[in-house]
């Protein structure tokens, strides 16, 4: 018979809570503070903690660190949605919101309990790393990654709903790959569906199964992907995708988990955990009705954040030898290596399809390449347009008014070219700037800045009268 310790200051809630768990043969206690519940009781005999979020004296998640491996359920009202998804972060294994329904909190305690019964232990074995911490492909020593591999770290052993914002070759399926790979689902399946690349027509059937005859072509019976993952973890790359009647199933999916197929009047019961991404604003779309408003709040209850290449400074380059390696080895080709102008390159190119473009750039170049040398024309970066991107990200003029790349966008539609107006900003505001902020507001390094007064023959303001 499993133990569950129940924190709750209201009396009502706290009688009515331990009535339902006992009528359903759990061993229940119960107590009305923190203080009461760890001078009382010790955490860690129980199964499973249900604590109120709001007590007298400390808050329920203080009970996080002091529990160790047992689990924490939180319970809180529906107007402090937004401190669940902090208790969530803070370690919390799931949330329910008060007034609680009575199937949904016995379902949410099984589930819980459950999956402890089946959690492997925590922590290294003879000497060895954490096979699980080990299965991750990411990789990233800037601080937004380090950021984002330490909450995917905490989620992962959650069962919270992960939503994972990013934009398109960011590598959000590796990520949601982690979290699975760092759950206790790690040995059940990780099924991964991409909802841009199915049908509308489809996407229902494909997602919830469907029964023979439901539609034209339904000559079998057949189970869905989620069903498929029963168990396990479902993958839903961009979510933002998903019809709007396939939100309201998703809906229902996540809020009562269980499924019902396409043509059946009988609903299945399934445990399986969601993961979804999207390279869209999903709350700007519900606000214009594209996507559902009640979906999307409840997706948002955890959300990682994927960034850019282009904001990841010397990852770039630990990523680039990373690829190289793997090609080569792919290839059956001895060590290849870059040339210093072609790094200096990919470090500041803007990389508007992210990791996958430079892993693709990187393979196009080894197959190029004459030798094992890698230069920079192999690659193929359309480094004009790099330029200008990177201008309009980091520069604008002291006035407000648009950016450096802008407005010689503006002039490259008069026919005038970059160069032309390179020079006219240089000579403009040298006497006002020294070489190195005129190199800062321009984006680009010293070096650069000198090079292009040498191609461009723009000379440099005189040192005796500023001129």
């Amino acid at each position: 018979m499993s133990r569950i310790l129940i924190v709750e200051d209201e009396t009502i809630i706290r009688t009515a809570l331990r009535r339902l768990l006992e009528k359903h043969d759990y061993q229940i206690d119960d107590a009305a503070s923190i203080d009461e519940a760890t001078s009382r009781f010790k955490l860690q005999d129980y199964s499973l903690i249900i604590s109120d979020l709001r007590l007298p004296g400390a808050p329920g998640t203080d009970l996080i660190p002091l529990a160790g491996s047992v689990p924490v359920l939180i319970m809180t009202s529906y107007a402090s949605l937004r401190s669940a998804v902090d208790a969530m972060k803070m370690g919390a294994v799931d949330y329910i919101a008060k007034p609680f329904d009575h199937d949904e909190m016995l379902r949410t305690v099984e589930q819980v309990i459950r999956r402890r019964g089946k959690a492997k232990p925590e922590g290294p074995t003879d000497g060895q790393a954490s096979p699980k911490r080990a299965k991750t492909e990411l990789i990233g020593s800037c601080k937004p990654m380090q950021e984002l591999l330490s909450r995917l770290e905490k989620v992962a052993r959650t069962d919270a709903t992960v939503l994972i914002l990013g934009e398109s070759g960011t590598g959000k399926e590796l990520v949601a790959r982690a979290i699975h790979e760092q759950s206790d689902r790690s040995e059940a399946p990780l099924i991964s569906v991409n909802c841009a690349s199915i049908p509308e027509t489809l996407i229902e059937s494909e997602l919830f199964g469907h029964e023979k005859g439901a539609f034209t072509g339904a000559n079998s019976s057949r189970s869905g992907l989620i069903e498929a993952a029963d168990g396990g973890t479902l993958f839903l790359d961009e979510i933002g995708e998903l019809p709007l009647e396939a939100q309201a199933r998703l809906l229902r999916f996540l809020q009562e988990s269980e499924i019902r197929r396409v043509g059946s009047v009988q609903s299945k019961k399934v445990n399986v955990r969601l993961v979804a991404a999207t390279h869209r604003n999903l709350k700007e779309m519900a606000r214009h009705g594209d996507f559902r408003e009640d979906l999307y709040y409840r997706l948002y209850v955890m959300e990682l954040r994927m960034p850019p290449l282009r904001e990841r400074g010397d990852d770039i380059i630990e990523l680039s030898w990373k690829f190289l390696r793997r090609a080569c080895e792919r290839m059956g080709l001895p060590d290849a290596h870059f040339s210093d102008d072609t790094l200096e390159a990919m470090r500041s190119y803007h990389w508007p399809g992210n990791v996958r473009e430079l892993e693709n750039a990187i393979e196009r170049a080894l197959i190029l390449a004459d030798g094992r040398l890698i230069t920079l024309d192999l690659l193929g970066l359309d480094l004009e347009t790099s330029r200008l991107e990177n201008l309009e990200r980091n520069y604008a003029h002291n006035s407000g008014e648009a950016s450096y790349a802008q407005a010689s966008r503006r002039e490259q539609n008069s026919g005038l070219s970059l160069d032309d107006y390179f020079q006219r900003f240089v000579l403009e505001n040298q006497n006002r700037m020294n070489e190195t902020e005129l190199a800062k507001k321009l984006g680009v390094s010293r070096k650069c800045l000198w090079e292009r007064r040498q191609k461009l023959g723009i000379p440099r303001k005189s040192r005796s009268n500023g001129k």
